[in-house]
């Protein structure tokens, strides 16, 4: 399965929106602590053998004891050598549970308030927006803070640990609105997550990685447990590896460590989670564990209270997650993805049971779906649990005659960078991919308010919220052949407005429509060049509704969010506004800046070509002339360059290949990075 960044980030996505169902497994007679590695092992191996992972690795700790350690895969393809206990990994997002306990650790010493405005302990904190002065840390915490999402820029760097991201993120949201009032909803959102890593770093005067250190590495003799900023041997870290680059890739930094920077191994992160179930009240009080647990979802517009595996407490992703529900057990869970490493926590705070299960490739929907079922099968064997329960089946659909209310319900609709435009025609609704894994199919009417897909595994409904708008929601189930099946419960459009555009305005955006526009400020070493789909920015305009990739056109340059979708679809919005320098035109989003296609040169024009002081990346296209040729580069050290083919797929990366030279795809592209006044000597062919 081929594996790209646009994937991966979409898995960051789907993971909070996920039920995980367990697979049913035949345990022969067998000693059971056999029984249940023999288990997990054949697991792994599944998923290693059929989703592109390299190497997985996990642990059970069951009351402070390491009652299952194993692994399948490879650290090293090339060596083949394998995975080990001590084998450490990026844990992504389930970090975010380590900044949320050390804010809590704050808050024990009577530092910090949790409902006190974040202002009080971040005192430069600012936005454009008058309400972000009612900003607190629990907002920060149950991602209802009303932030726009993610300020991913200069964050995924190969071999490179700067702090740009961390040190910029305060004057980047100076200049940027809220999406929300502050609690009304929660939709996840990282950015909170580096502000509670600030926070903890002005109230404690330490950085963020010598508190973790200080207060939670050393009292509990976490010896693996880093940042990207910490020292420790790097060959430690399992390799990583991407489709087209046949070899191990550098080591990835994760910049952004309070919301996703940690490494760590199994071992250690289940040992943590003793803390966040109250087993070292020396580190973290119960009460704060117990606030940790509460279901802070229910304070705002959420989907539904119906079985799901989102519902989020502080930090936690799941305060009450399934299938565990459905066995009267409550599970706390927290899933996490970079770019090449995933990861998830589940804990059992009731048995003090935990499992952490982390990977090189693939995605923590994987290591979600195996973590539950292990878990499942551990309880069943310690007898806490009598059966598990199977998968769902489905049948197709019997459509009925459809009320004519429910017609009122066609129109527009939005999510983060699209719009559709929804019809109903005698009781069937065409949709698109929702939820990142239900294909595009119609949907028939079946009765109850609802639509139902021809296999019958997927459900949308219109739902009318108490914030006065609707939405469009999805109940559906996917299986995934060997590794499990999981339940998707979220809402995936929000019902928008027709926005009419004076003659003008029309024209202007029209000219933009189906453009292209190329990131400027992203570092050489980001791993973003593995696949240019965040850097590049494909603008598509709705001219008869008056919106631009979801966002409401204000005039001939401003385009502004215009979504407020909780749990996940309306996490990461944005504003489009647009620039011109020296008769060029420049997308700027987010502080970041972008170049139109209209801008870019052929290569066979350049020879030598220097990072100006402003730094910028420089982009380039493949003519007649350039197509098929070699390109050889003579690279400055701080500097690099990526190709691209006609789709988009990289041809050659040189920060990840160690190569200088390739040949050159017709219509591809190629972008050179690198420090203010490094120079590129360019030749093609036999110059």
């Amino acid at each position: 399965m081929k594996r790209s960044v646009s994937v991966i980030i979409a898995s960051v996505i789907i993971i909070s929106m996920l039920l995980v169902i367990p697979i049913t497994h035949v345990i022969g007679n067998k000693d059971h602590k056999d029984q249940i590695k023999e288990t997990a092992h054949n697991m792994a191996s599944e998923i290693v053998s059929k989703y592109d992972v390299s190497g997985i690795q996990y642990a059970i700790n069951d009351n402070g004891t390491i009652t299952l350690s194993d692994s399948a895969g490879v650290y090293d393809k090339a060596t083949k050598a394998p995975i080990t206990k001590d084998t450490m990994f990026g844990i992504g997002s389930v970090s975010k549970m380590y900044v949320t306990a050390a804010t809590m650790m704050l808050v024990d010493s009577h530092k910090v308030d949790l409902d006190k405005p974040l202002t009080t302990y971040i005192k430069d904190f600012s936005m454009s927006d008058e309400r972000y002065k009612d900003i607190t840390p629990r907002m920060l915490m149950n991602h209802s803070s009303g932030l726009y999402g993610t300020h991913y820029g200069n964050s995924m760097l190969f071999d490179d640990n700067d702090t740009q991201n961390h040190d910029e993120l305060l004057e980047k949201l100076q200049t940027s609105r809220l999406k929300s009032k502050p609690g009304e909803y929660s939709v996840y959102c990282n950015d909170g997550f580096q502000l509670l890593e600030i926070l903890v770093e002005r109230v404690s005067g330490l950085s963020y990685t010598d508190f973790l250190e200080t207060y939670i590495s050393n009292p509990l003799n976490l010896n693996s447990t880093k940042t990207p900023l910490d020292n420790f041997d790097r060959q430690r870290l399992a390799k990583t590896y991407f489709p087209t680059i046949d070899k191990a890739l550098p080591v990835e930094n994760a910049n952004v460590i309070g919301a996703g920077g940690l490494y760590s191994t199994a071992e250690e992160l289940s040992k943590f989670s003793e803390v966040l179930t109250g087993k070292h009240t020396n580190i973290l009080s119960e009460n704060s564990v117990k606030l940790m647990q509460s279901p802070e979802y229910k304070k705002g517009v959420w989907v539904s209270d119906e079985t799901n595996s989102t519902n989020y407490g502080l930090g936690w992703d799941a305060v009450n997650l399934a299938p565990f529900n459905e066995y009267g057990i409550t599970a706390l869970s927290k899933g996490g993805d970079t770019i090449l490493y995933h990861a998830d926590l589940i804990a059992i705070p009731e048995y003090n049971i935990s499992i952490a299960v982390l990977s090189s490739g693939g995605s923590s929907i994987y290591n979600t779906i195996f973590a539950s079922n292990v878990l499942l099968e551990y309880l069943k064997d310690k007898g806490i649990i009598k059966d598990i329960l199977p998968d769902k089946t489905f049948e197709p659909p019997a459509q009925v005659e459809m009320p004519s209310d429910l017609l009122s319900y066609a129109g527009l609709y939005g999510t983060v960078d699209s719009t559709i435009n929804i019809e109903i025609n005698n009781g069937v609704i065409k949709l698109p991919e929702l939820g990142g894994l239900i294909p595009a199919q119609p949907y028939v009417y079946t009765g109850n308010g609802e639509f139902t897909s021809s296999d019958g595994s997927a459900v949308v409904s219109f739902d009318n919220q108490t914030n006065g708008k609707t939405y469009l929601k999805l109940h559906a189930y996917a299986d995934f052949p060997g590794v499990g099946q999981m339940a998707i419960v979220t809402y995936e459009y929000q019902k928008l407005d027709t926005n009419p555009l004076n003659d003008t305005t029309k024209e202007v955006w029209k000219k933009r429509n189906g453009k292209k526009y190329y990131a400027l400020d992203e570092k050489i070493t980001s791993i973003f060049y593995l696949d240019p789909s965040i850097l590049i920015k494909n603008i598509s305009v709705d001219l008869d509704h008056g919106y631009a990739n979801g966002t409401k056109i204000m005039n001939e340059n401003k385009a502004v969010n215009a979504v407020e979708i909780p749990i996940m679809a309306g996490r990461d919005v944005f504003d489009l506004n647009f620039y011109e320098t020296e008769q060029e035109e420049y997308l700027e989003i987010d502080g970041f800046s972008y170049i139109s296609e209209d801008a870019i040169k052929p290569i066979s024009e350049e020879k030598t070509l220097t990072i100006k002081p402003d730094g910028y990346a420089k982009w380039y296209k493949t003519d007649e002339k350039s197509t098929g040729q070699t390109m050889t580069v003579d690279v400055p050290a701080s500097g690099g360059f990526a190709v691209y083919d006609k789709e988009g797929t990289i041809v050659n990366f040189s920060r990840a290949s160690d190569e200088n030279s390739v040949v050159l795809p017709e219509d591809g592209l190629i972008v050179f990075g690198g420090n203010v006044g490094d120079v590129f000597k360019i030749s093609l062919g036999n110059e």
